[in-house]
């Protein structure tokens, strides 16, 4: 990606930071250095912490267009730089800048409400039961699976194909590749189906087979609705959202580096 071509593209500077001591301790140092603009008026939100207060960001600012530099101060760092004190315009002047989709969810609940969230990661559906999930899984309208025994299912972008996806053993996708990636969670029956790969551009429905006997939770990201009929998922190429990355630490590089094992 193109690093940033302005003499002096961030001078405002906004710092959000997690719960957690390090991360509030970096801020109060940060802060005390390049000071703290409003993130309303920031040319750039810097978010100190782990990989879930990147997402937490993420959903805060995806309709700001506002870049994100994240540093690490938290558990999980994929989606974060490391974190340094000293020269931070410097870094930021110098970022590469990757920009990402998120897929957008909208659940039908067994009232029949309409429950409408975006998934930077993926939108999951789980068994909310002792009883396996059923469901019924269509491609642009066309059904694909009859009937997916399993404990649930998921749709992936690059950007969380090496998160739970690849937990539940999803194909990790380069960053920029124009993919989803549906994966199956626990799959009892079709028993060797392992998932697909789909383009970005996709509509992909779960019906949910027998919902009061076996109910299903949605989940985008970290918006949960339970008891649903069936979800309707998609990507919202509408919005996009910059991430900054040191040189040589890109998104790109690091899910590279992660089909390689390291």
């Amino acid at each position: 990606m193109p690093k940033n071509s302005s003499a002096a593209p961030y001078r405002h500077i906004a710092f959000i930071a997690s719960d957690v001591p390090a991360a509030q301790q970096a801020r109060a140092r940060l802060v005390e250095l390049y000071g703290d603009a409003k993130p309303e008026t920031a040319d750039v939100v810097v978010a100190l912490g782990g990989d879930g207060l990147m997402l937490a960001t993420l959903q805060r600012f995806m309709n700001s267009g506002k870049p994100i530099y994240g540093m690490h101060r938290g558990t999980v760092g994929f989606l974060m730089n490391e974190y340094a004190e000293a020269d931070l315009a410097k870094r930021l002047a110098a970022a590469h800048v990757t920009v990402i989709h998120p897929l957008l969810m909208r659940a039908r609940d067994e009232s029949g409400r309409i429950h409408q969230h975006h998934a930077i990661n993926e939108v999951s559906l789980f068994r909310q039961t002792y009883q396996a999930a059923r469901l019924r899984v269509l491609v642009d309208g066309k059904e694909r699976l009859a009937e997916l025994v399993a404990d649930g299912i998921m749709l992936a972008t690059p950007a969380g194909s090496t998160a739970y996806n690849l937990s539940a053993q999803g194909p990790i996708i380069p960053i920029d590749a124009p993919l989803l990636a549906l994966t199956p969670i626990s799959p009892f029956r079709p028993r060797r189906w392992r998932g697909a790969l789909l383009p970005d551009r996709a509509h992909v429905t779960i019906e949910v087979i027998e919902s009061e006997k076996r109910p299903v939770a949605a989940v985008a990201d970290h918006d949960e609705v339970r008891r649903v009929c069936s979800v309707a998922i998609s990507m919202d190429h509408s919005l996009a959202m910059q991430l900054l990355f040191d040189p040589g630490h890109s998104l790109d590089e690091r899910i590279l580096r992660e089909q390689f094992g390291y």
